[in-house]
């Protein structure tokens, strides 16, 4: 059984599905303590959440003060660190950018879910909705992977 000391949630600019995320999970009763974060593939500089994901937020009850985004660094790595990606292109460029990088999935894969959660940039209040909605069931979904201790395969290439 893999156990993991930290999670890291990791989208392109950080200051929406990634904080979503960290906010979701940290609701979540999990079985071992964890430290949750948010970072981005690109952060120029540190921005707060994003202004429709903040009201979708405190609209269900969650407030995040004081968030900025930060810039996923090498550093973030590590065997007990968890990686999640919002999508499979996050993901793809997270592993051309850190080519060693261990422990890296998309988020509705190691959830168990067919569907990755959309990107509601640029939509209106109501994609951002949908996207905390879709977001919150992918969430308990992976809170349940983590609590049973059952983990994902890296899967073998038949070459």
């Amino acid at each position: 059984m893999k156990t993991f000391n930290r999670i890291i949630f990791v989208a392109k600019s950080g200051n929406c599905r990634a904080p979503m995320a960290m906010e979701l999970l940290k609701a979540q009763l999990l079985s071992h303590p964890v430290q949750i974060d948010a970072r981005g593939l690109v952060v120029l500089f540190p921005e707060p959440l994003n202004q429709k994901a903040e009201a979708v937020m405190i609209s269900n009850g969650i407030k995040l003060e004081n968030y900025r985004s930060s810039q996923l660094e090498g550093e973030d790595f590590s065997e007990e660190t968890l990686i999640l990606a919002m999508d499979s292109e996050i993901r793809e460029k997270l592993l051309t950018l850190f080519p060693d990088a261990v422990n890296v999935y998309v988020l509705s894969e190691a959830a168990g879910d067919e569907l990755e959660v959309m990107d509601p940039y640029g939509g209106d209040l109501m994609t951002y909705g949908l996207c905390f909605e879709s977001m919150g069931r992918t969430i308990k979904k992976l809170a349940a992977v983590l609590n049973e201790g059952v983990f994902f395969r890296q899967e073998k290439s038949d070459e």
